[in-house]
């Protein structure tokens, strides 16, 4: 019997967003949804706003629901901070 390990990605990267540093944790499970990050950060009250993003055409977009401004107008930030990881993986 073979067995295979396929890796959890998790990483944290801290972006100016809304005038704010603010810390983004995005995580891609194993073997789940090829193409899905879960992406999560606290607002200016401290709640955790979870999101994903999918990959369509190559490029990480964040799956339509409502979200803050901040969290939006950021998309292209949040698509090259996945792909650097990604490649440094």
């Amino acid at each position: 019997m073979q067995v295979q390990f396929i890796r959890n990605i998790q990483f944290t990267k801290v972006l100016k967003a809304d005038g704010r540093m603010r810390e983004f944790n995005f995580r891609k499970p194993n073997g789940h949804q090829e193409g899905i990050f879960t992406v999560d950060v606290s607002d200016d009250r401290g709640n955790r706003i979870i999101f994903k993003m999918q990959k369509e055409d190559k490029i990480w977009k964040i799956v339509p629901q409502p979200l803050p401004a901040w969290v939006t107008d950021n998309e292209m930030v949040l698509h090259d901070l996945i792909e650097e990881e990604m490649k440094n993986n």
